[in-house]
């Protein structure tokens, strides 16, 4: 990974230079402010722009800015690459700090924690997320292990579609119950059309129709009911949520 990554460098600063808190973006109104996350422009026509976060900002008498940036890597830029669980807007905190010319910045984005960018209502192109940090020059995650979730025990993709099973929110808390709707036999047409889902783990009652061939259908074989679209599913899963048994270690994983 090239230690300079977009494709203008930082100007020698002359003497009398001196920190800011905060400086204007060249041609727009936005305040980039020391802490702010930033939008910086590519080497190469055609590739996303650059994320970082402003450590520092410096000026010279003669009004030459540069900020010392900290990189944001994307997962095709890491060492194990893109994964399935990575979502489109992720990002890594990386190790990678340098030093940048302020003409490189062409616009401020948001980089959630993980936790809040799933809570979001509305996002936008300017909202990216952060679940690890990430050394450049190793590969290394931290944390390098993550909960995994569902049948086919994967890290939550916030961009994937995830049915929630009643059952196990109650028992084991919200993040505990999240199914994709392929894992249990749904497409993800009938799994936008539920308004309950309990998973077999938790419907003790349906044990003796499973034991005998009993297969649930989104709509014939429901048998729960809800006010308005009077469908739920009872499907089946041979184990607890993953989140409890174990967790998925980047490590182990990466070069698979």
């Amino acid at each position: 990974m090239a230690k300079t990554r977009p494709g203008v460098s930082a100007p020698k600063l002359k003497a009398g230079k001196k920190d800011l808190h905060s400086y204007t973006i060249r041609g727009t109104n936005k305040i980039v402010r020391v802490g702010d996350c930033v939008l910086m422009r590519p080497s190469d026509i055609g590739k996303p722009p650059y994320v970082a976060r402003v450590e520092k900002i410096e000026s010279d008498n003669r009004n030459n800015f540069k900020v010392r940036v900290r990189w944001y890597y994307r997962p095709e830029e890491s060492l194990g690459g893109r994964r399935q669980f990575h979502g489109a807007k992720e990002l890594f905190l990386s190790d990678h700090y340098d030093v940048q010319s302020a003409q490189t910045v062409e616009g401020k984005c948001i980089v959630h924690s993980f936790k809040n960018y799933t809570k979001l209502e509305n996002f936008g192109a300017e909202d990216y997320y952060c679940r690890f940090e990430y050394k450049a020059a190793t590969g290394a995650f931290t944390p390098d292990r993550v909960a995994v979730y569902c049948k086919c025990e994967m890290p939550y993709n916030p961009d994937d579609l995830m049915v929630q099973c009643e059952g196990c929110k109650d028992w084991y808390g919200v993040y505990a119950s999240l199914y994709h709707p392929a894992c249990v036999g749904m497409t993800i047409e009938e799994a936008k059309m539920l308004e309950h889902f309990v998973c077999f783990e938790c419907s003790e009652d349906d044990f003796k129709q499973f034991q005998n061939g009993f297969h649930a259908s989104p709509v014939s074989d429901a048998k729960l009911t809800s006010s308005s679209l009077g469908i739920a599913i009872v499907v089946s899963s041979w184990f607890f949520p993953g989140y409890y048994r174990g967790r998925w270690s980047l490590k182990d994983k990466r070069d698979e």
